[in-house]
Parts: C-alpha cells; structure tokens; sequence
C-alpha cells in the first residue's frame, strides 16, 4: 500500500514538472490559457502513469489537486486593484476544499489493485479500445471541466476590481456551506462503511437521510460558490457560469443515474428509498 502510494505522489509530481515546463514555454500566451494547456500537459503525464499500471484511478486524485494549483497561478496574475481580501477568502476555501477532498480520496484508496468499478464497467464495454476512451472520457473531460470550474478564479482573484461586499458574503457562506456539508455527508458515509453493515442495507441517517447523494450537493454547490465569487468581483464575468453548470449537469445525468443504477441492482430496498428522499437537494423525507 505505500509503495502503491508512493507511485501516485510520483506521478503527480511529473504531472507537476510536466504543467511547469509547459506553461514556461508558452508562458507569453494569456493566463488563462497557460493554465489550461499547462493542465492539458499534467494531465496527459499522469495518463502516461494510467497506462503504465493499468489502471485508470491513477486519475482519480487529479479533481482536487489541480484547482489550488491553478488558483495560485491565477491569483499570480492578479492586478493591483483585486481585492485583497476576497483573494484571501477564496484562496482559503479551495484550499479548505482541497485538502478535505484529497484526504477523503485517499483514505478510501485500497491501492493499485482496485480500480473505480465504473473503470471497469468502461473496460468491458470498449474492450481494445478503452484507452483511447480512458484518455478522452476519464482524462481529458474531467480536466475540461474542472477547468471551465476554475474560470470564475480568474475575475474572482485576477481582474475583478469591485470591492468586497454583501455578494462575497453570500459567496462565502455558499462555498463554505457547501464544503461542510459534502464534508459531513463524507463523514457519515466512512463511519457507516467501518460498522460492517449488512451487505444490501442502506445508509439513511444523518444528512443522508434527507438526500441520497449530499456529498454530491456539497460538491455542487463549491463550484456555484466560486461563481458567486466571480460575479461579485466583476459582474461582466457573469459567464463563467458555465462551469458549474457543466458540471452540474454531468453529476446530475451521468455519474449519478450510474450510481443509483448499480443501486438498484444490489440493494432491492432502494427503489423505496428513492421514492422517498430526495435525490440530491437535501429536503426532510416523504413518508411511506
């Protein structure tokens, strides 16, 4: 197991180096267009590392390393009439959200004999060609839309000129809200796994008896707090919501249908559960 981890501290590492060499070289381009071809680059370095091992989840730490790197990149940039103080702010909730997120990855990783059962699902289906489809829909279009996420950074720390306000407070309140509450939602689900419960039962208490998916609330409403951020700064980047919106909408119609498929398959007591609690919007429960 630590060597196992050892190799995943490696591999990002040369996703590191590989980010900084190239965003050196075309370091005369836009910011943000450095920060994406440099993500591109890191990205295509930890593939190689998928490859090698055979075996996808080499990615599965990259969602939440890659924002506080390009955050710093970005707020680099900045111009000298950003606001100090939403700087600060923001920089301290990716960083709160990214510490949290990778802990939790990491002490939930079993090591490079797992991989994420959807990988493996994916491997059936394609057969010869799942590398060519692990490189475009479990590489690539997770690292397009963690970035499209990280746009309202670049108004948020960089180029907004709007003072702090009653937005960045509500702002604030949001993406913290909602980091506490995937966190709680995360917490609960790890105490639940450690008590041995009965393999078809299914956890409905706590945060989880209001939603069957809070920690994908929480993680939705980080990326729409960032957002928030940005139009606080500088309301013409009111665009850059497209980011949470897509990813938004990929939890909503493809990685959570995934999810309550294989549900359904296992846990017979689900679709009763489905029927009365909420899917994701924690709401109190309906009654039988």
């Amino acid at each position: 197991m630590q060597r196992d981890f050892t190799w995943i501290v490696v591999a990002y590492l040369v996703a590191v180096l590989a980010a900084v060499a190239v965003g050196v070289t075309v370091g005369w381009q836009h910011p943000l267009a450095v920060a994406f071809i440099a993500d591109v680059a890191a990205t295509v370095a930890v593939f190689g590392f998928s490859v090698a091992f055979n075996n996808s989840s080499f990615y599965d730490a990259y969602w939440s390393v890659a924002p506080p790197l390009i955050a710093v990149w970005l707020w680099s940039a900045a111009l000298p009439e950003a606001s100090g103080l939403r700087q600060v702010v923001v920089l301290a909730l990716v960083g709160w959200w990214a510490v949290r997120l990778t802990h939790n990855w990491a002490r939930g990783w079993s090591g490079l004999g797992h991989e994420d059962w959807r990988y493996v699902d994916l491997r059936a289906a394609s057969g010869g060609a799942y590398w060519l489809v692990s490189f475009v829909a479990l590489h690539m279009m997770p690292t397009l839309q963690v970035f499209l996420g990280c746009l309202p950074l670049w108004p948020a720390l960089a180029v907004g000129t709007h003072p702090f306000g009653v937005l960045d407070l509500l702002a604030t309140l949001v993406t913290g809200g909602a980091i506490a509450i995937e966190q709680r939602a995360d917490k609960e689900l790890v105490a639940y796994r450690r008590s041995n419960p009965p393999r078809q039962a299914i956890l409905a208490s706590g945060l989880w008896a209001w939603s069957r998916h809070p920690n994908y609330f929480g993680e939705m409403g980080f990326w729409w707090g960032l957002w928030l951020f940005a139009v606080a700064a500088d309301p013409a980047y009111w665009w850059t919501g497209i980011g949470a919106l897509s990813i938004t909408v990929m939890f909503r119609f493809a990685s959570l249908p995934l999810i309550e498929t294989r549900m359904r398959q296992r846990r017979p007591a689900f679709a009763a559960h489905q029927q009365r609690v909420s899917m994701v919007v924690p709401w109190p429960p309906r009654q039988r």
